[in-house]
């Protein structure tokens, strides 16, 4: 029979220990990309679905992503709006979801551009809260 020493390590740290170590520094946190900017790439790709034929129509895609029909269309709505506006949001323009809806429901281009510049000038001179 072999002869077994058993003994405790401890494994935490003491406080006094833990306090002259160096302190790792956190990573930077990536810049936050706006809502309506993920909203439109959204857009984007379950157009880019649909052409595919990797689902079928938009309640497939609210069946997959969880949300209702009328959530989905409110988001494929944005790939109505003009080319230079969907660029800006990709860019990251300031406007918000409710008053883009507005300028999606134009059916003209010129007029959407126009309604985008009064929605955009809209949020930048709101006063900060």
């Amino acid at each position: 029979m072999k002869d077994r020493c058993e003994d405790e390590i401890p494994l935490k740290r003491t406080a006094r220990q833990a306090a002259g170590r160096p302190k790792k520094a956190a990573a930077p946190s990536p810049p936050r990309i706006p809502r309506i900017t993920r909203l439109m790439a959204l857009a984007i790709k379950f157009q880019e679905m649909i052409d595919r034929g990797e689902v079928k129509d938009y309640a497939d895609l609210a069946r997959l992503g969880y949300v209702t029909r009328a959530r989905v269309t409110q988001i494929m709505n944005l790939t109505l709006l003009a080319p230079d506006i969907q660029e800006q949001i990709l860019a990251g323009a300031p406007v918000d979801e409710r008053s883009l809806r507005l300028v999606s429901a134009l059916v003209s281009w010129s007029l959407q551009r126009t309604e985008w510049e009064k929605a955009v000038r809209a949020l930048t001179q709101r006063p900060a809260a």
